[in-house]
C-alpha cells in the first residue's frame, strides 16, 4: 500500500502533516490540502478527514523541525523518545541563566492579549507585560493606543531581560525596561540635561521620559514635588499632565535600584537667591551710604517681619534670628514684603536672610544647624501660617 504526506498547515511555529496509506496505486505520491489549522484540536481534525478521506490513518507533528510528536486516535498527544520535553526542559534551564547572568536577548513578537506581548524563547513562549515596556513605543507614537502599538509590533524583534524563568510554574516574563537600563543608564550623569516628555503626573511627582540622542525615549525617571517649581505646589497634576514636553536636570542616579531622580526648577533660577549681592554687597565696597551697621536694636523692623521672625524661632533647628544691618536701594520694587535667602556660605552655622519693601533692605542672620533647603522649608512654613 503506497504512503505519502498532506501537508496541512501550521501554528506558532509547528507544522503539520498528516501520513495517510491509500488501496489505490493510482493516486499521487504526493497531495497538498489547501487547509489552515486554527486549533490545536487533532481528535476534532481527524474526525473531519476521516470522514472525507476513508484512507486516513494517523497525524504527526513536527515541532522545528526536529521533534516529532504523535497524535493517536482520540487526539491525545504523545512523545514516544521525549525529545520534544528534553528540548523545551533545556530551553528553561536556558531561560534561567539568561535571567541569572542578567544577559539581554532577542525575541520575536509572536502575538499579544489584554494584558502583554507574547515573545519567543526558542521552543518556549513567554509574556512581556506592557507595564515592562520602554517608554519609546508610546512616545514614538502618542496617538496610538497601547493594542494598537502591539499590533505593529508583531513580527519584529525585541531586546529583553528575563526576570522570571519558572519551570514549575511555567511562568516566564520578559522586561524590556531592564533592558534598556542595561543599554543606556550609563549614558546618564548626575547634572545632565535632558528633553523629556510627562509619562503621567500623580500628587507627589511627574515620571518623565528622557530623550536620548537616537531621537528615542528610553528611559524613566521622577520629578519630585519638591523640584516641580519654585513656587509651593499642592499637587503635581495642577501643574503637569501627561504628554507636555519639559526640560529636567538629573539631580540623582541610583545604579542599585535603578532610579533617575529629576529636576524642573534646578534650570531656573532660585528667586531667593537672585541679584541678592547686588541688594547688599558682602563685602566693604558697597557705598556706605547705602546701609548702616548699627546696633539692631535701633533698627525698627519692616512692617510683618517681626512676626516672621518670632515665627522663625518656633522651628525646629533655628537658635536665633535678628537684624543685623538695615540699607537703601535707589529705586522702589515693591512695597510688598519680600524675602531672600542669601547664596552667601555660612558662617559659625550663621546664615543671611533679606527683607525688602519699598526701598527699605535689612539683613537678618540665622543661626541654625538646618543647611540651606532646610531653611528656605522653615520659611514656607511660616509664611503659610503667617496671615
Amino acid at each position: 500500500m503506497p504512503m505519502f504526506t498532506a501537508t496541512l498547515g501550521s501554528f506558532s511555529g509547528i507544522s503539520f502533516h498528516s501520513q495517510l496509506s491509500t488501496p489505490d496505486s493510482s493516486i499521487p505520491s504526493s497531495i497538498s490540502f489547501p487547509i489552515i489549522v486554527r486549533q490545536f484540536n487533532f481528535s476534532k481534525y481527524a474526525h473531519k478527514l476521516t470522514a472525507k478521506m476513508p484512507w486516513y490513518h494517523t497525524t504527526r507533528v513536527f515541532v522545528s523541525g526536529n521533534t516529532e510528536v504523535e497524535n493517536s486516535e482520540n487526539g491525545t498527544i504523545v512523545d514516544p523518545d521525549g525529545t520534544r520535553q528534553a528540548q523545551k526542559s533545556a530551553d528553561w534551564k536556558a531561560a534561567k541563566a539568561y535571567q541569572e547572568s542578567g544577559f539581554i536577548y532577542d525575541g520575536r513578537i509572536e502575538g499579544f492579549n489584554v494584558g502583554g506581548l507574547l515573545v519567543r524563547f526558542h521552543s518556549l513562549v513567554g509574556f512581556l507585560p506592557f507595564s515592562q515596556l520602554s517608554p519609546s513605543h508610546s512616545c514614538k507614537e502618542p496617538l496610538k493606543t497601547i493594542k494598537g502599538i502591539a499590533q505593529g509590533l508583531v513580527g519584529s524583534l525585541i531586546s529583553v531581560k528575563v526576570i522570571q524563568a519558572d519551570e514549575d510554574r511555567r511562568k516566564l516574563i520578559f522586561s524590556e525596561r531592564e533592558a534598556a537600563w542595561s543599554k543606556f543608564s550609563e549614558q546618564v550623569k548626575v547634572g545632565d540635561v535632558f528633553e523629556g516628555r510627562v509619562g503621567y503626573a500623580e500628587d507627589y511627582g511627574a515620571f518623565v521620559h528622557l530623550c536620548f540622542p537616537d531621537g528615542l525615549h528610553h528611559l524613566t525617571g521622577l520629578v519630585h514635588i519638591k523640584e516641580v517649581s519654585w513656587d509651593l505646589v499642592r499637587d503635581v497634576r495642577d501643574i503637569l499632565t501627561e504628554g507636555d514636553k519639559v526640560r529636567v536636570k538629573v539631580i540623582d542616579v541610583d545604579r542599585v535600584k535603578k532610579r533617575i531622580g529629576l529636576s524642573i526648577k534646578q534650570l531656573e533660577e532660585d528667586p531667593l537667591l537672585e541679584t541678592l549681592d547686588q541688594v547688599i554687597p558682602q563685602d566693604d565696597s558697597a557705598d556706605p551710604d547705602s546701609f548702616s551697621s548699627i546696633d539692631n536694636s535701633g533698627i525698627e523692623p519692616l512692617p510683618g517681619l517681626d512676626t516672621i521672625l518670632e515665627e522663625l524661632l518656633e522651628e525646629d533647628g533655628i537658635d536665633d534670628a535678628r537684624i543685623s544691618r538695615q540699607g537703601f536701594e535707589k529705586r522702589v520694587v515693591s512695597q510688598d514684603l519680600q524675602l531672600w535667602l542669601s547664596n552667601a556660605p555660612p558662617t559659625n552655622r550663621r546664615f543671611t536672610l533679606l527683607a525688602r519693601a519699598g526701598r527699605q533692605v535689612q539683613e537678618i542672620h540665622l543661626t541654625t544647624s538646618l543647611d540651606q533647603e532646610g531653611i528656605k522649608g522653615a520659611l514656607q512654613r511660616v509664611l503659610e501660617r503667617v496671615p
